[in-house]
């Protein structure tokens, strides 16, 4: 979810009809012409993703775009003629990061391989409260003989980097597996462990990421479990078998997301569902229709994005190497654009 975003199954449901104009917050309509590559991108990759979540999005303005989405036949027109683009800022520079879906080794019973949980949230845990903090359940054993387990896994790392991401795939020995999403927490705040390595001079802050962490942790399997729970924050999880395994993970609205196509955005300024151009820098500059159809804790300001680079370990390699600077344009419906940009004339 990367990350401190946590990519899975969080339902927001007051973005699905799209945010109000926010205060701090300035609205500009550009024109087509201004998007850089768009003319090159594949649109009718991206309406297929949008027709994904589209239905979903009750506000008037865009149930009707999604009608019409049905059965368009040249996708880059029906964008160009629907929409209009809007640069959304804040004060604040582009950034954008990359998450994944992991998938861990697991069994459906533990064994001396198989001996790391995952659990189900307990019936106690309430949202919005505070509960056991992470050190307080794995050293005192909290949520043992309570038949809680989802599914045993061979790697403790693996098993915290997954609470970060909030979903993944386990895969079991004989070749069948599951799908396992968000299923609530205990309420403790999120704490950088890449942070808590520099602060101890472990690392300097540009040698840290998420495989520098792991393998740390693995070669020091003592302090490395005492630094993870450094981290209070724990999540639990929840089967999704209603998800073919081909799909992708569920998004913030419940649907499956896209590899590639499929963004995680703040909703406070980008409806959840809408149509996304990023122009990221870095190494490998990207031009994308994108469709924002995640949220993450991680995810805040107008110009803040977390793409979704797919499934697995080559996906997990990619996401993390992501940390770029660029910009994001929502493309609204007409009315909708110029009613939060009056002056525009794009």
């Amino acid at each position: 979810m990367r990350r401190a975003a946590l990519a899975g199954a969080l339902s927001v449901g007051f973005a699905l009809t799209g945010p109000a104009c926010a205060q701090d917050a300035t609205y500009e309509v550009v024109s087509f012409a201004d998007l850089k590559g768009w003319e090159y991108d594949d649109h009718d990759a991206a309406l297929q993703v949008f027709k994904e979540t589209c239905r979903d999005m009750k506000d008037p303005d865009w149930a009707s775009l999604c009608a019409l989405a049905t059965n368009q036949k040249n996708a880059r027109t029906f964008f160009e003629l629907f929409f209009r683009p809007v640069l959304i800022t804040d004060g604040s520079a582009g950034l954008f990061t990359g998450y994944f879906e992991p998938e861990l080794n697991g069994s459906r019973t533990r064994t001396g391989k198989y001996r790391y949980p995952l659990y189900r949230k307990p019936p106690e845990v309430q949202n919005g409260r505070t509960w056991f903090t992470r050190a307080e359940i794995e050293e005192n054993g909290i949520l043992d003989g309570r038949g809680l387990e989802i599914a045993w896994i061979d790697d403790p790392v693996d098993v915290f980097f997954l609470q970060i991401q909030g979903s993944g795939r386990v895969r079991f020995p004989d070749g069948t597996g599951l799908r396992v999403g968000y299923g609530g927490k205990n309420g403790h705040d999120y704490k950088s462990i890449g942070q808590e390595m520099v602060r101890r001079g472990i690392y300097q802050a540009h040698q840290v990421s998420a495989q520098v962490i792991r393998n740390w942790v693995r070669r020091n399997p003592v302090e490395g479990a005492a630094l993870l729970r450094h981290n209070p924050s724990y999540v639990f999880f929840r089967e999704v078998p209603r998800v073919p395994a081909h799909k992708g993970p569920l998004g913030a609205m419940n649907r499956s997301i896209t590899a590639m196509r499929s963004i995680a955005v703040d909703p406070k300024y980008v409806p959840l569902g809408a149509p996304v151009w990023i122009e990221k820098g870095g190494r490998n500059t990207l031009r994308r229709l994108m469709i924002a159809q995640d949220t993450g804790s991680a995810i805040k300001g107008t110009q803040r994005a977390d793409i979704f680079f797919g499934t697995g370990d080559e996906a997990g390699r990619k996401a993390g190497r992501v940390r770029d600077p660029g910009r994001m344009i929502v493309l609204m419906p007409i009315q909708r654009a110029f009613a939060l940009a009056p002056e525009g004339t794009g």
